[in-house]
Formats: structure tokens, C-alpha cells, sequence
């Protein structure tokens, strides 16, 4: 029974930085690194983490060594990134801005839901940063969308294209789910949620204009009246533009229908479009990759 954990840190260009992040990662050896994707213009970086998951004798989760593991990462990544320092092209609301857990194999959604809220209330608990819990780890299952949207994820606050800086209010409007009310301007706010596989497909336009990006990716959302279960952004790059896709149900909308409205859409634009591509690979990629790391550890000397 395995569970992977997508962890979104507010850094993509400080080496030291990430370094520091890697090694809390691997020093629990019971945890793989299965994948990373790091992105200087976002300002952004996610790693995916796999490990198995205990039960009791009636079946409830009790241990994973992702918890001890994700943590530590939180720990490396307060310690060396300070939000009001910060600036990308991708939105942010904390320094760990985002960790969601997938089940994979024989493990089941209320496993990850169990992790997600362990972990949640360590990080609210040990550094004092507000958590909001999303999807299956919430108690009404809301949408990680919904939240960021509460609380002006989605607003550029420099140049109109960029977020800057620190802009929230010091006191939270909402009550997060763990940790104080009263928000740090360097740790900022993590979101923290279960949900079955997600996956992450960006598709570049040929184009600087941001303003034409964003009318393309929310006709292309589900709340633009689009794709259902797709929810997009409209972010600029460093000589062109990109539509960030979330296919929240990928085997019902997959990235091919993505990319032919987009395309669609675009050439209505006056815009031409690349083949987009995937940020993460798929959890059967994800699965065998974990296998063949353990393996290979195991047979090391």
C-alpha cells in the first residue's frame, strides 16, 4: 500500500535553497524521490514523494514514513525562504505552498486523507503557519480552487502578471484548519489535501500576451464554462506564455481534449500553439519507479 505526496515549495531558482529541501527529503530512506520539476520563471518547485502506509489490525492508517519526511522538507524549505522576498510568475500563498497526497496501488483515498491531516497539524503546530485543508482531508471535501480563490490567490499584485512580495492581511479573514490565525509574512500559508491522481499538463503559446493567455485558459476551465473537472491558469514565461492545466479527473478529460480547445481557441486568438507537456509522470510510471529505486537500494552495498 503506497502513497505518493506532491510537495509545491516557493523556490525554483536558489540552489542552495533546494539543495538544503533534497537532502531533508532523502534523510529518511524509507521515502523515494521519485520525481522533481523546478521552473526559475514560476519560482517554483514540486517533488514527488513515495512511500508505503501502515495499518492497524482494523485496517485504520497509523504510519508513514512521508509524514517524518514531509515535514522535515517543510522545516529545510521555512528556514530558507522568506515570502517577502519573493517573486515569480506563478501565484503563491506560502513558502510550502502546496503538499497533496495521492493513494497509489492497493491504498485507499481515507489513507492519504489520514496523512494529509497528521501532517497538517504538525506544520500548524511546529511553525506556528496557518494550514487549510482541501478535498478529501477537509471535512466537507472543498476544493483546493475554492480556497486559494477565498483567499486572492489568483490576483497579480505586480505588473499584472507577477506575484510579489507579501499582501495579505497579517490576520486571516477564515480560520484555517491548523496553526494561528495570525499569518507569518516569510512562511506565509500552506494548503494541504487528498484527493485521487491529479495530473499536471502545461501547454506554451507563442505569445508574451498574458491578458490573451488568461481568456483562453478560463474558456478552457470548467468555471469558464469549459472542460469539466480542468482548472487552468494563465502564466507568463520567460519569452512566451503558458496555459497551467490541473486535470482533476484524467481519464475522463485528458490532456489531448486540453490541447485541441486550446489550440482551438487560440488560433480564434491569432495565436499559434506548442504541443503542451506533463510536469509529473503518470502513477504507473510513478509506481515502477519507486519499485526499481527501492530495489536498487536494497541491492547497493
Amino acid at each position: 500500500m503506497l502513497l505518493c505526496c506532491k510537495v509545491f515549495i516557493s523556490e525554483g531558482r536558489n540552489i542552495a535553497t533546494l539543495d538544503a529541501i533534497e537532502r531533508a527529503a532523502r534523510s529518511n530512506t524509507e521515502t523515494v524521490i521519485v520525481n522533481k520539476f523546478h521552473d526559475s520563471t514560476y519560482n517554483r518547485a514540486r517533488y514527488n514523494l513515495v512511500s508505503y502506509v501502515l495499518h492497524d489490525c482494523t485496517g485504520n492508517a497509523i504510519y508513514s514514513p512521508l509524514q517524518q519526511t514531509v515535514v522535515a522538507m517543510a522545516e529545510a524549505a521555512f528556514n530558507a525562504i522568506n515570502l517577502e522576498f519573493h517573486d515569480g510568475a506563478h501565484p503563491r500563498l506560502g513558502a510550502v505552498d502546496d503538499i497533496v497526497f495521492h493513494p497509489l496501488a492497493c491504498a485507499s483515498l481515507d489513507d492519504a486523507a489520514w496523512l494529509a491531516k497528521s501532517v497538517a497539524a504538525d506544520i500548524g503546530n511546529q511553525f506556528n503557519v496557518p494550514v487549510f485543508l482541501y478535498a478529501a482531508a477537509h471535512p466537507t471535501g472543498k476544493q483546493l480552487d475554492a480556497i486559494r480563490r477565498e483567499l486572492g490567490y489568483y490576483r497579480p499584485n505586480s505588473m499584472g502578471n507577477q506575484w510579489a512580495g507579501w499582501t495579505m492581511p497579517d490576520i486571516l479573514p477564515q480560520t484555517p484548519d491548523e496553526g494561528p490565525i495570525v499569518v507569518s509574512r516569510s512562511r506565509g500559508i500552506s494548503m494541504i489535501g487528498a484527493q485521487s491522481w491529479v495530473t499536471l499538463y502545461n501547454i506554451p503559446l507563442l505569445s508574451t500576451d498574458v491578458s490573451a493567455a488568461r481568456r483562453i485558459a478560463r474558456k478552457v476551465s470548467a468555471r469558464g464554462g469549459g472542460l469539466p473537472t480542468v482548472q487552468t491558469l494563465g502564466i507568463v514565461c520567460e519569452d512566451s506564455t503558458e496555459i497551467a492545466c490541473m486535470l482533476l479527473e484524467p481519464n475522463r478529460v485528458g490532456a489531448d481534449r486540453v490541447q485541441n480547445l486550446v489550440e482551438i481557441l487560440a488560433a480564434q486568438e491569432g495565436l499559434d500553439v506548442e504541443k503542451g507537456y506533463y510536469t509529473d509522470l503518470s502513477p504507473e510510471m510513478i509506481v515502477e519507479q519507486y519499485m526499481n529505486l527501492i530495489s536498487a537500494k536494497k541491492s547497493s552495498p
